[in-house]
């Protein structure tokens, strides 16, 4: 069915009859005055429910590979500690920081661009593209090979591979997020918000424990003298998480937000940017201090000397290790690991179950505030907290938790929630990679200010940004709870046609889904067109 908005905004529903084309402008909409058969309404709910657990299933694999920002658990953290000890010479920092670094510009690119490819062409084409490019990232690190056995050769064969794996992982976020966001909005809207968690934030921060626990079993079963079989077999673990979910992706049902709200030629990206530029400073602000802040006290866990990062994505530093278990080797930092894993994976639970009694925005700031207080109570008693190493490994795990719990879950949620749909993909990719620059830049100031202050206060200085967070969230950041996400889409829609915004509304490709009426308030579709 056409909707039409622009000079004339009158049509005749029960007829479906439209006046003259040239006097007003389209736009194709999905919704329709018939009614929905209740074979098609099941088929409906059951497509939702698979677009959840498609969201989640893919998601697993990019927390499997990649996700590093708060506890910093995932497959490459222990292929960093192999890599330094098959490698000792040629593992070098700067070698481990290129690789690294392919992944993060990796990532940037491909919640950007997957981000946008979201929004024009479908959700299901995003999933699409990001289940490619991670299967194929993955094969490649599996059968990573330098020339003539060449170690540098091997490096940057890793190094290519890791930069296609990134730009699926990136893409996830935006795919993923809007995608579960807008099905657990159809099923269930009460509960969108905590189901949303579960099925995002969840599957990130369990893929990390994932991986350290399959590297564990493989390390177990191939042991330490067989070092290259173990890293490439657990990278070969982790092609069956995306192959296993692409077929089930591919029968996803677009959501009925997308099929009504969806603007796929003529963006409106000034008009958009004009009313939701306070809550793009909000969400990108609250995700870049995030990853900032999770970076940057991490690199104090994984830093070996003052003036040197052996592991930018590493694990604990070889000193707590030393002073926790006196032989601690490959196994024992694993194990660190898969605990630290744990005690991150309860924030998400916590914070699913806050998001709605306490609200988006107030759960957020709680769980900055655990970052400025157990930042500094860190940074401030530094001397004396880690000659305590239980401690200090409590005080950090606290501190994993809480981010989890706030910004790590609302990041999330916030930039599925605060956009409408039409743009949403974009806005979330926007916001995820604005996150990932807070990333490099934590990883840029880290060294300088160890050098300069010392190593406490790159604590203080986290726990200073956690301050900051909870400014930016409190100001910038709208609170969605209990918010119908079709209200904010009807909104967006009148306030485009206030401002003269001419073009099609709707998914074209799913017109044959039909649904309700919904349409934007203020408009009159009693008469026909004259």
């Amino acid at each position: 069915m056409a909707l039409l908005l622009g000079d004339q905004q009158e049509f005749d529903v029960e007829t479906s009859q439209i006046g003259d084309p040239c006097q007003s402008v389209i736009y194709e909409t999905a919704t329709s005055s018939r009614r929905v058969s209740n074979a098609t309404r099941r088929k409906l709910t059951l497509g939702s429910y698979m677009t959840i657990a498609a969201a989640a299933s893919g998601l697993v694999s990019d927390g499997y590979f990649d996700y590093e920002i708060i506890d910093h658990n995932n497959l490459m953290t222990m292929t960093n500690v192999v890599f330094k000890q098959l490698y000792p010479t040629e593992y070098t920092s700067a070698v481990s920081t290129r690789v690294s670094n392919a992944l993060l510009v990796g990532e940037i690119i491909g919640q950007l661009f997957i981000g946008i490819l979201c929004d024009r062409m479908g959700r299901k084409s995003g999933l699409f593209v990001t289940t490619l490019l991670i299967v194929i990232g993955a094969i490649l690190c599996t059968a990573a090979k330098g020339a003539n056995g060449s170690v540098q050769g091997l490096f940057w064969f890793m190094t290519i591979a890791r930069g296609v794996t990134g730009v699926g992982n990136g893409g996830e976020y935006p795919a993923s997020g809007t995608s579960a966001s807008e099905a657990t909005d159809e099923i269930m809207s009460t509960n969108r918000g905590p189901v949303f968690l579960l099925a995002t934030s969840l599957p990130l921060v369990l893929g990390g424990p994932l991986a350290v626990s399959v590297f564990l079993i493989v390390l177990s079963a191939a042991g330490e003298t067989h070092l290259e079989t173990v890293w490439r077999v657990c990278f070969g673990v982790g092609i069956l998480f995306p192959v296993t979910v692409f077929y089930f992706r591919m029968r996803m049902v677009r959501s009925k937000l997308f099929r009504e709200g969806a603007i796929k030629r003529h963006v409106p990206y000034r008009l958009a940017l004009k009313r939701y530029w306070k809550s793009l400073i909000g969400t990108c602000g609250a995700w870049f201090t995030l990853d900032f802040v999770g970076i940057l006290s991490y690199l104090v866990m994984v830093s070996q000397e003052l003036d040197q990062i052996f592991y930018p994505n590493g694990i604990f530093s070889a000193t707590i290790i030393a002073s926790v278990i006196p032989n601690g080797g490959i196994r024992a930092t694993a194990e660190w690991q898969l605990l630290l894993g744990a005690i991150a994976l309860l924030g998400v639970f916590v914070g699913a179950f806050l998001c709605n009694p306490l609200g988006r925005r107030n759960t957020m700031i709680l769980g900055f505030f655990g970052y400025l207080a157990f930042g500094l109570i860190i940074g401030c008693g530094y001397e004396r907290v880690t000659k305590i190493v239980p401690l200090f490994v409590t005080l950090y795990g606290l501190m994993t938790f809480m981010g989890n719990l706030g910004p790590g879950n609302m990041s999330l949620l916030t930039s599925a929630e605060s956009y409408p749909t039409s743009i949403r993909g974009t806005c979330f990719g926007i916001s995820a990679a604005i996150g990932k620059v807070g990333a490099a830049v934590g990883t840029e100031v880290f060294t300088p200010t160890q050098k300069d202050l010392g190593q406490k206060w790159t604590f203080i200085l986290a726990g200073i940004f956690g301050g900051l967070g909870m400014l930016v969230t409190y100001f910038f950041v709208p609170d969605m709870t209990g918010v119908d996400l079709a209200n904010e889409d009807e909104k967006f829609l009148k306030y485009l046609a206030d401002n003269g915004w001419h073009g099609d509304v709707g998914d074209e490709d799913a017109a044959s889904v039909t649904t309700e009426s919904n349409f934007p308030d203020g408009i009159n579709y009693d008469e026909k067109v004259q």
